[in-house]
């Protein structure tokens, strides 16, 4: 074996670089890398744990959790100026990749990729980023000053993962080589997610339900829109699952769900529950018949730049679902096979598609099944973390050791 060549019979040590570990509203994150095979040997380096009770991993590096002697040994050697939360990420990052091994970094997000590309490259290490939404869009419409971030960012590391060909034409219009971008679907964990088709017996209300947090892209507004069309015609009730951020445009958006759920007349209909963890949110799912996610681009370009990962663990479960044409949704949601979509801000097409399940429940079992078999053909997790294990490996492969003196 030469010299700092992986042993073939240790697994593959990759670093998983977040700014927090984790919120509720990333908690794919913890799926993709709780679903890894044993070949690869998952490192989360992150700036602040948030909540490691919910989305417990093996091994969890954060500057601040760690013993004060730790520290003061992540820090030696780094200069007085890096001595900022940004600077301590990046030497803890040195610190796991010199101690453990590593040979690849996989950071979540295009502004963390960003932040630690320059040492990253410097150490040596294969680095690979994946985008999501917001990065990829509101970020560079919002602040130019991104399009030259990620200008740096696409030369400097390997390979940039999308979930789908929408994301990962929007990244190459920013300046991404083609020969970086890679499909890579987000996983969900089918063995937690018992297939249950769902069912609309005689007399039964229609239960509708709708998970996300309140930010103008994820289209709740219309939704309401949609659903007080059909309220003269089609006995229902809803369940909202999310709530708003602290900052102002999702409390603005908060507001305008209120307030459109108060002038639609639905107040009564209408149960709003607020943020919940996973296992809620699986409760209420196997209690309602259809799931319902109209997606639209926001005002300050904001998108979901894939697809939003409940409506694919909605399907799984046997539930019909009506989303919209926007970014990759389209990947996930077949329309007409396995669901519905409509236009963006649609409210008449969403009303229709709603009235349609409503009134033929005979067909669910069919929508049901082609979605269920969609989803474990291309959105298993276990089987996407094959797939992304043979990325990381194939990165390793031109990874050379860490520089100590780096």
């Amino acid at each position: 074996m030469s010299a700092g060549a992986a042993d073939p019979s240790e697994p593959l040590r990759v670093i998983v670089n977040c700014q927090s570990w984790l919120p509720l509203t990333e908690n794919w994150i913890h799926t993709q890398v709780r679903c890894l095979p044993p070949s690869i040997s998952a490192h989360v380096v992150c700036g602040e744990v948030l909540d490691n009770q919910s989305f417990t991993v093996a091994w969890l590096h954060s500057y601040a959790d760690l013993p004060r002697p730790e520290r003061l040994r992540v820090m030696v050697g780094a200069a007085f100026k890096l001595r900022s939360s940004l600077g301590r990420h990046r030497a803890l990052i040195a610190n796991v990749a010199k101690r453990y091994g590593v040979r690849v970094v996989h950071s979540q997000f295009g502004h963390t990729a960003y932040n630690s590309a320059t040492a990253i490259r410097r150490l040596g290490l294969a680095h690979v980023v994946s985008f999501y939404g917001a990065d990829m869009s509101a970020a560079p419409a919002s602040d130019p000053r991104w399009r030259e971030r990620y200008a740096v960012l696409f030369r400097l590391v390997d390979k940039v993962l999308c979930e789908g060909p929408h994301m990962a034409g929007e990244i190459r219009k920013l300046g991404c080589p083609a020969e970086k971008l890679h499909i890579h679907h987000l996983g969900v964990d089918l063995e937690s997610l018992p297939f249950r088709p769902r069912l609309l017996r005689q007399g039964e209300d229609l239960r509708i339900l709708i998970a996300a947090s309140f930010r103008e892209k994820k289209g709740i507004p219309f939704a309401i829109q949609a659903l007080a069309k059909i309220a003269g015609e089609v006995s229902f009730n809803v369940t909202i699952i999310g709530d708003a951020r602290a900052d102002h445009k999702s409390q603005a958006e908060k507001r305008r769900i209120v307030d459109t759920i108060a002038r639609s007349g639905l107040s009564e209909r209408v149960r709003l529950l607020g943020y919940q963890p996973r296992s809620i949110w699986l409760e209420e799912a196997y209690l309602h018949h259809v799931f319902l996610s109209p997606s639209v681009t926001a005002s300050d370009g904001d998108s979901e730049g894939g697809a939003p990962v409940s409506l694919i663990e909605a399907m799984a479960t046997g539930m019909p679902v009506i989303s919209s044409n926007h970014a990759d949704i389209s990947e996930v949601v077949q329309d007409g096979v396995g669901g519905f979509l409509a236009d963006e801000r649609d409210v008449d097409m969403l009303a229709a598609h709603l009235r349609s399940l409503a009134a033929q429940p005979d067909k669910w079992p069919q929508f049901c099944a082609a979605a269920r078999a969609h989803v474990e053909r291309e959105f298993d997790a276990y089987r996407q973390g094959l797939r992304l294990a043979a990325v990381y490996s194939d990165l390793a492969e031109s990874a050379r050791p860490v520089d100590s003196r780096a």
